[in-house]
């Protein structure tokens, strides 16, 4: 089997999940790999002390283990893909059997940043969204889903995120084949993504 993967970067509330769907709707087979799930466990982080670990940063991933799935699911074998609890911050117990298909599609903030899964990726998106829309996705997201206090959710974004992404987000853009402007909202350039995704996995 021939793997191919296809990686989804930009900032926080980029509208990165919004470019995966789409691409999901026009391709039958493939394997859907979130960088969040590769998070490290920091079970002692709460809406009042949430700034004391870095989730903005490449040390905040399990990257030795997603470099590890992404060489095997590429050679055709499946991996135990680990599973995130965000409101406790931990890496749950169970795991998710991912089996190998002709295409990985890989989501997540910094997939770009460490050259070893760049090295991997063979396209590679970047999700181009003003930072005060990706705030307001991240505000509405962190208290829907994730358990947390608008307080925390500012704090957090002005401590960590915002360097964060300025640091460690915002520069991989020069690695990307294709930027995409407004996220899922672009539907130009969504259609010419679309036809490149089927050229490359037909």
């Amino acid at each position: 089997m021939h793997v191919k993967v296809i990686g989804i970067t930009g900032g926080s509330g980029s509208g990165k999940s919004t470019i995966a769907r789409k691409i999901r709707e026009v391709v039958s087979e493939f394997v859907f790999i979130p960088q969040d799930n590769y998070y490290n466990s920091a079970s002692y982080i709460s809406n009042e002390n949430i700034t004391a670990y870095n989730f903005d940063h490449p040390d905040a991933f399990d990257t030795d283990l997603l470099v590890s799935h992404l060489k095997d699911l590429k050679e055709g074998r499946s991996v135990k893909m680990p599973q995130y609890d965000f409101v406790h911050h931990r890496r749950k117990d169970e795991y998710l059997e991912v089996c190998a298909k002709p295409l990985v599609i890989i989501e997540g903030l910094m997939i770009l940043y460490d050259k070893r899964v760049r090295d991997l990726i063979d396209l590679k998106l970047y999700v181009d969204t003003p930072d005060d829309i990706r705030f307001i996705r991240r505000l509405q997201r962190d208290i829907s889903e994730r358990g947390r206090t608008v307080q925390s959710v500012i704090t957090q974004y002005m401590d960590v995120a915002r360097p964060g992404h300025f640091n460690f987000i915002e520069p991989t853009k020069e690695y990307a084949d294709i930027i995409i402007p407004e996220g899922g909202h672009n539907e130009n350039a969504l259609k010419v993504l679309i036809s490149f995704v089927k050229e490359i996995t037909s």
